[in-house]
C-alpha cells in the first residue's frame, strides 16, 4: 500500500522514467517494487548491512549470538539439529534454540505436501551432508511429537543441541521407549510449558519476520537449515569467529561432481521452471549446461508462477526469497540482481510464444532470455520494446513472432506440467525429476540447490548400469 500511495504522487510528478509508463499507477508500483529488490538485495546493501550488525554488537560488548529455531515434526530440523553441536564447538558463539511451530496461514499454501516432501527430501539429502534421517514417508505419531516436545522444552540452551540429536533419532525411528528413558535421564517441561516454549520460540520467530523451521539467525540475516549454513559459517569465519580456519566446513554444499560418468542420452532430465521465479532464474543456464554436460535428454517443463495460480505470498516470504536467491546467486557465480519485475502480462506474454519458440527448438533460449533480461539486465517486459529484445537475444525472429502472440494454447501446456509436476509431490520451481531410459522417474526434487543431488542420482544409476 505504500508502493502505491508513492507510485500515485509519482505519476503526477513525471511522463516518463525509464521505460515505465508512470501515468498508470500500476507501473510504477512495479517499477518501485522491482528497484526496491534490486537495492535491498544487493551485494553493497548486504555488506551494509552486516557492517551495522557487527558495529551494535562490537559496541554492546555482545557475543556472537545465533539464534535458531526447532520444529520438532520437521526433517530439516532434524538435520540442522545434528550441525547444532559441532558449530558451538567450531565458532566461537553464543547459541540460543528456540521451539517453533510449522509455517502457517498464507506462509504455508500446501502444508500437506510441504510437509510430506520435508520428509522425502531430508531423507535423499541427508547422506550428501554426512547426515541421518531415516525414509519416513508418514508424519511422526502425534504423542511422539508431544513426548519429544516436552523433553526439548526442558532443556537449557547448552542442553538443547545434544538433546535434540537424540530426540530426533528417537522421534524417526518411532521409538517410544527410548523417548520415556530420555525423558527420564533429561528431563521434561509439562504440557502447558512446552506449550509456552513453542508459542515463545514462535512469536521469536514472528518478530524477526520468518516463517520457518530448521532456521539460524544471526546479525540480521537469514540461514535455512543444512542447505544455507555455508554462508553462516563464510560470515562467521569471516568475522574472526571460527577457531579452525582452513579446516573444511562443517555443511559444504556438495558438490555437482558425476565422477567421470556420462550418459548417452538414455536418461531424461525435466527442468520444471518458472519465468517469474528468481531461484529459477539462478539455476537454469546452469541447469541446461548439466544436462549437456551430463549427456541427458532435457525436457523444459514450464508452469505458471505460484503467486499467478492464485498460492499467496506474504511480504516475508517474498523478502527471504528475493534476498536468499541474490545470496545463492552471487555463491555461485551466476549473474543476477538487476531486477525488474515479470509478474502478470509479461509472463503471459513470453509464455504465449513458447510454443511457436519450442517448434524451432528455442524454447529453452526463450525462457532463458527472460530470465537474463528480467533478473539480471532489469529490462522491462511488459512493454514490445522489451520484449523485442528477450525474442532477439533468443535467436528468434521478432517479425516472425508476431502472429503468435495471441497463441493460448500455452495454458492447456503449462496446466499438464503443473499436473505432472503436484503428482511427483511437487508444486514450486525449479523443481527436477530425473528419468530412466524406461521413463520410470529415479527422483523428484524441488529447489535450485539440489541440482547436485540429480547429479548424484544420475551418477549412481550410471555405475550400476556399467557394472
Amino acid at each position: 500500500s505504500l508502493l502505491r500511495a508513492k507510485a500515485v504522487r509519482l505519476s503526477e510528478q513525471f511522463k516518463d522514467q525509464g521505460g515505465v509508463a508512470t501515468m498508470d499507477p500500476s507501473h510504477l508500483t512495479r517499477w518501485l517494487t522491482s528497484r526496491l529488490m534490486t537495492r535491498i538485495s544487493g551485494p553493497a546493501a548486504v555488506a551494509a548491512r552486516h557492517r551495522k550488525a557487527e558495529q551494535a554488537r562490537v559496541k554492546a560488548a555482545d557475543p556472537h549470538r545465533v539464534d535458531y529455531f526447532h520444529q520438532v515434526d520437521e526433517g530439516y530440523s532434524c538435520l540442522a539439529a545434528q550441525t547444532l553441536e559441532r558449530l558451538t564447538a567450531r565458532y566461537d558463539i553464543e547459541l540460543h534454540c528456540h521451539l517453533v511451530r510449522g509455517q502457517e496461514g498464507k506462509n504455508a499454501p500446501e502444508p500437506e505436501l510441504l510437509a510430506q516432501l520435508a520428509r522425502a527430501d531430508s531423507h535423499e539429502i541427508a547422506p550428501g551432508y554426512g547426515l541421518r534421517f531415516p525414509n519416513h514417508p508418514d508424519a511422526p505419531a502425534a504423542g511422539l511429537v508431544e513426548a519429544a516436545s516436552q523433553i526439548l522444552a526442558a532443556q537449557s540452551h547448552s542442553d538443547f543441541a545434544r538433546a535434540a540429536v537424540s530426540v530426533g533419532e528417537a522421534l524417526w525411528r518411532d521409538d517410544a521407549d527410548r523417548l520415556a528413558q530420555l525423558a527420564a535421564e533429561l528431563g521434561t517441561a509439562s504440557p502447558e510449558a512446552t506449550t509456552a516454549a513453542i508459542e515463545a520460540g514462535t512469536a521469536k520467530r514472528r518478530e524477526l519476520k520468518h516463517y520457518s523451521g530448521a532456521m539460524f539467525y544471526y546479525g540480521d540475516e537469514w540461514y535455512w537449515g543444512v542447505d544455507r549454513l555455508y554462508h553462516l559459517e563464510a560470515r562467521l569465519a569471516a568475522l574472526g569467529a571460527d577457531t579452525q580456519p582452513g579446516t573444511p566446513l562443517i555443511a559444504p554444499r556438495p558438490s555437482e561432481d558425476l565422477a567421470g560418468q556420462r550418459d548417452t542420452g538414455q536418461f531424461t532430465l525435466e527442468l520444471y521452471a518458472s519465468l517469474r521465479s528468481p531461484y529459477t532464474a539462478v539455476i537454469f543456464d546452469r541447469a541446461v549446461a548439466f544436462a549437456k554436460a551430463a549427456g541427458v535428454k532435457l525436457s523444459l517443463r514450464p508452469v505458471l508462477p505460484m503467486v499467478m495460480r492464485g498460492v499467496p505470498a506474504t511480504r516475508e516470504k517474498g523478502m527471504y526469497i528475493f534476498t536468499d536467491a541474490a545470496r545463492e546467486a552471487r555463491a555461485a557465480g551466476v549473474p543476477y540482481g538487476n531486477f525488474y519485475d515479470p509478474i502478470g502480462d509479461p509472463v503471459r506474454r513470453c509464455y504465449a510464444l513458447y510454443p511457436w519458440a519450442a517448434a524451432q527448438n528455442k524454447g529453452v533460449e526463450l525462457c532463458s532470455s527472460f530470465l537474463c533480461h528480467a533478473f539480471v539486465l532489469g529490462v522491462n517486459t511488459n512493454n514490445d520494446r522489451g520484449l523485442r529484445k528477450v525474442v532477439e537475444a533468443a535467436g528468434l525472429d521478432w517479425s516472425a513472432a508476431q502472429p503468435h502472440r495471441e497463441d493460448n494454447s500455452w495454458e492447456a501446456l503449462l496446466e499438464d506440467n503443473r499436473q505432472t509436476m503436484y503428482e511427483a509431490g511437487l508444486w514450486g520451481v525449479p523443481s527436477f525429476r530425473l528419468l530412466d531410459p524406461a521413463g520410470e522417474p529415479l527422483l523428484s526434487t524441488w529447489g535450485q540447490d539440489r541440482l547436485w543431488l540429480v547429479a548424484h542420482t544420475l551418477r549412481d544409476a550410471l555405475a550400476a548400469r556399467g557394472s
